[in-house]
């Protein structure tokens, strides 16, 4: 696990003050943590953009407020739909000793060096990430799978195929590892398949949709669920709207 820091200040700004906040070069935040009240912070949008590359939503992160250090994780990003910055991020403190629920990205490798790719045939990615369980430290930044052996239509990589890293599950205990990860096409059969989907089929382009929505309305948004457990309880929504 690489060591990913962030320092954040205490924040006062509010409501209509954020965008000056924000004009300032600052990301306003919240952060929460058990049974504690929401802590309003901001941080550097230079250093803030850093860290939320490098962590995501499955990377722990160590955050000083006050002087004071924490284990945290990301669980919302709110980027700006025009403009593609940070608006806003929630991060949720974790234990280091406590086994934690979080998504984390599955990346293809030796792609180009499979026989299948030789030929002609086309590798696609059929899943993107999956929800995994461990300690913070034990939680890899990615779970790798390796399409070099692939060499025909008929062959597919399952999650059987991912190798676990040492205290590390999936989520669910009953996880079907059938599931399929990559799949081998014919480049005609998957042009058919494009064009009789109307040529409508787009690709999920990651993680950092905006779900918190910072300072801006929040009436809409569900009650998040703490990557500590679902035996934690969340600060409810009215409490973290009166310390923004």
């Amino acid at each position: 696990m690489t060591n990913i820091a962030l320092t954040l200040n205490e924040r006062t700004a509010a409501g209509k003050h954020v965008a000056k906040l924000r004009a300032d070069g600052l990301v306003p935040s919240v952060v929460y943590g058990g049974h504690a009240d929401p802590i309003a912070t901001q941080s550097p949008v230079i250093e803030t953009t850093k860290v939320a590359q490098a962590a995501g939503k499955h990377s722990p992160v160590t955050i000083t407020i006050d002087g004071k250090k924490k284990l945290a994780i990301i669980k919302s990003i709110d980027i700006h739909p025009v403009k593609h910055h940070i608006r806003h991020i929630a991060f949720h403190t974790i234990k280091q000793n406590e086994i934690i629920t979080t998504e984390v990205p599955i990346h293809l490798t030796g792609l180009g060096e499979s026989e299948a790719e030789k030929a002609g045939l086309v590798v696609l990615q059929a899943i993107e990430h999956i929800q995994v369980k461990a300690k913070p430290a034990d939680l890899p930044e990615s779970l790798e799978l390796s399409v070099a052996g692939l060499a025909s239509d008929e062959d597919k990589l399952t999650l059987a195929d991912i190798t676990l890293p040492t205290g590390v599950e999936y989520d669910d205990i009953e996880q079907d590892t059938t599931l399929v990860v990559a799949n081998v096409y014919e480049p005609g059969a998957l042009q058919a398949a494009n064009d009789a989907a109307g040529g409508d089929a787009t690709l999920d382009e990651g993680d950092v949709a905006a779900e918190n929505g910072g300072d801006t309305d929040q009436t809409s948004q569900a009650e998040e669920t703490k990557p500590g457990g679902k035996s934690q309880d969340e600060p409810k929504q009215s409490n973290v709207d009166a310390n923004k």
